[in-house]
C-alpha cells in the first residue's frame, strides 16, 4: 500500500500520488510528455531505457511494466541502456571512455535528450519507491 493516500486528479497510481500537489503533477505529466513524444530518440529506445533503470530504482511500480528487452535491436539501444546503467550505478559520474563512446553513436542533442531522459525517469522511479508505489496499485 502507498505511504500516501490517492488524490483525485491524475490518470495513473502515480499521477494520483504527485496530484496531492496538483500543480506539481500538472508540470511532472507535460515533462514527461515532451521528454517521451519529442526530440531525436525514438520512443522505443527510451522505453527500454526506463525499463532498465527500472531494475535498479526499486520502484515495484515502474518494474511491474516490464522487463528491459533482452534481445537489444540495435546498437543504440545497446549504448542507451549500457549508459542508463553506469548512469545510475555511478550517480551521473560517468567515465571519459564511456561518455566518448555515448558521442560515437549519439549526435551531441541526442546525448542531452538521453541524459535528460535518464535523470527524469530516474527521479519518477525513486519518487515511486519511496511512496511505495506497488505492481498492484
Amino acid at each position: 500500500m502507498t505511504r500516501i493516500p490517492y488524490a483525485t486528479k491524475g490518470d495513473t497510481p502515480f499521477q494520483q500520488v504527485l496530484g496531492t500537489c496538483e500543480r506539481v503533477m500538472w508540470k511532472w505529466v507535460d515533462l514527461e510528455e515532451e521528454l517521451i513524444h519529442y526530440g531525436q530518440l525514438s520512443v522505443s529506445l527510451k522505453e527500454q531505457v526506463r525499463r532498465t533503470l527500472a531494475e535498479g530504482n526499486f520502484c515495484e511500480y515502474c518494474k511491474g511494466k516490464g522487463k528491459p528487452d533482452e534481445l537489444h535491436s540495435n546498437e543504440r539501444q545497446v549504448v542507451a541502456t549500457g549508459f542508463a546503467v553506469v548512469f545510475q550505478q555511478l550517480n551521473g559520474e560517468i567515465p571519459d571512455a564511456v561518455f566518448a563512446r555515448l558521442q560515437e553513436t549519439f549526435t551531441n542533442e541526442e546525448v542531452v535528450e538521453l541524459i535528460a531522459w535518464i535523470t527524469f525517469a530516474n527521479a519518477s522511479q525513486q519518487f515511486g519507491a519511496a511512496v511505495k508505489l506497488g505492481s498492484g496499485n
